[in-house]
């Protein structure tokens, strides 16, 4: 029986893999052209903001619901199937919507990218939960940065290949180039449901402890070490997304870059991160989830700031680089330290409770970023550029307060933050790292 077990979770995970490739397919031709797209069919700023924000609002308040709907359903995995089913078939909707001549065009796409979003939100808690059943403690901050580094390539090729087909289509259509990458992640996304439906469900021993109330989560602040750590990645989302919904705004209508360029940013961010995660993933095995936290937190408060200083393509490229090798630090531990600080019974519960108060804060920074884009008084120029210098300074308020409300849970060598940084960066590696 225990062999079994073993080749049961190989295979899973090789399933998993498979649907990870099809599903960064997905994301690649499609995750980085919402807002491209969402202009292409005449948003204005604030629904741009609403764009960014009203997916990840009520797909988190979805998860509200994730642990009654993996019982209602009977299993993590049946849930997962059906819930990637259907984000294809409403992929399938909005690359059909290209060709729609209707009014209210913007309205009915945020509508389905809602949908998308809460389907998609609906399988998060029960696939993070799955996988943890899978892997060990001891192996998770390796195996993920593998995995996600991976995964990221692929996410990348599929990023460039949309770029390069919206770039040759404009020169046609610009609606034949987004029908034809949307398409291409619906028929990405159908795949990976097939991949999904390989996979072995882990029955879950149930625990009445484990089941509690958003409300008694969220009053447990005062002595939870992890509700502690949510309150810091919320506000962390909080104020980044006062900015980032802008960003492709501010490089396609103000400094009317090509689609080309555009693609070509992004991709120097994705690629930076990805080449970042082992280094993250080996010292937080040593330190620790929190202490990389700690660093990569501080390191993403100065981003904002860096866009005021020029607007060189060149320029723009480093402050790409480093954005991606901050953000993938904090994407990783983050998802890891949730990992560690729950119990298995508790993880589906946890994890949406994460989800709906970090996906709302992503709401409110993107509602309030959308309100003040066009209100706030110009910076060089620009209004926007007021707006990313208000993030940062955002980012720097909540970081002081909360950063040390939090403490690691797992066994991790005591280091400063400065020593973490000089590691990282191969100025002075810590003992155990240099030899990985």
């Amino acid at each position: 029986m225990a062999q079994r077990r073993r080749i049961n979770v190989r295979e899973s995970l090789r399933a998993s893999f498979k649907d990870g490739v099809f599903a960064s397919t997905m994301l690649g031709v499609t995750d980085h052209y919402v807002i491209p797209f969402a202009l292409l069919l005449g948003a204005t700023v604030q629904q741009v903001g609403w764009v960014s924000g009203f997916p990840n609002l009520l797909s988190s308040i979805s998860q509200l619901f994730a642990s009654y709907a993996v019982d209602r359903i009977g299993g993590r995995l049946k849930l997962l199937v059906r819930a990637v089913a259907t984000q294809a078939a409403l992929l399938l909707s909005i690359s059909l919507l290209a060709w729609a001549d209707l009014p209210h065009r913007v309205e009915l796409f945020l509508v389905l990218l809602v949908l998308f979003a809460m389907s998609g939100a609906l399988a998060g808690p029960a696939w993070g939960s799955l996988m943890t059943d899978y892997i060990p403690m001891r192996k998770r901050g390796r195996y993920f940065a593998w995995r996600n580094r991976i995964l990221g390539v692929v996410n990348v090729v599929s990023m460039v290949g949309a770029g390069l087909l919206l770039t040759w289509a404009r020169e046609l259509s610009h609606t034949a180039g987004f029908f034809i990458i949307f398409l291409i992640g619906a028929l990405a996304r159908f795949v990976s449901a097939a991949y999904i439906a390989q996979m072995s469900d882990v029955p879950q021993r149930r625990d009445p402890a484990s089941e509690f109330t958003f409300l008694m989560f969220l009053a447990r602040f005062r002595e939870s070490n992890f509700v502690k750590f949510v309150a810091f990645v919320a506000t962390l989302t909080f104020s980044a997304f006062l900015a980032a919904p802008f960003f492709a705004v501010f490089m396609l209508r103000d400094l009317q870059l090509s689609y080309l360029d555009y693609m070509l940013l992004q991709v120097i961010s994705t690629v930076t991160g990805l080449l970042a995660l082992p280094l993250w993933g080996r010292h937080a095995d040593l330190v620790g989830n929190v202490r990389v936290l700690r660093l990569t937190g501080f390191l993403s408060t100065l981003i904002p700031l860096f866009w005021l200083v020029s607007h060189n393509i060149f320029y723009l490229a480093l402050v790409q680089m480093f954005a991606g090798f901050a953000w993938s630090g904090i994407t990783l531990c983050a998802s890891n330290f949730i990992y560690d600080a729950v119990t298995p019974q508790k993880r589906v519960r946890c994890i949406g409770y994460f989800n709906v108060i970090n996906g709302t804060a992503l709401f409110l920074g993107a509602s309030v970023g959308g309100f003040l884009a066009s209100r706030l008084p110009p910076l060089q120029g620009s209004s926007l550029l007021s707006l990313f210098a208000l993030s940062s300074l955002c980012r720097l308020f909540f970081y002081f307060i909360l950063f040390h409300r939090f403490q690691e849970v797992r066994p991790s060598r005591e280091v400063s933050i400065q020593e973490l940084f000089f590691s990282v960066v191969g100025i002075r590696p810590l003992i155990g790292i240099s030899r990985d």
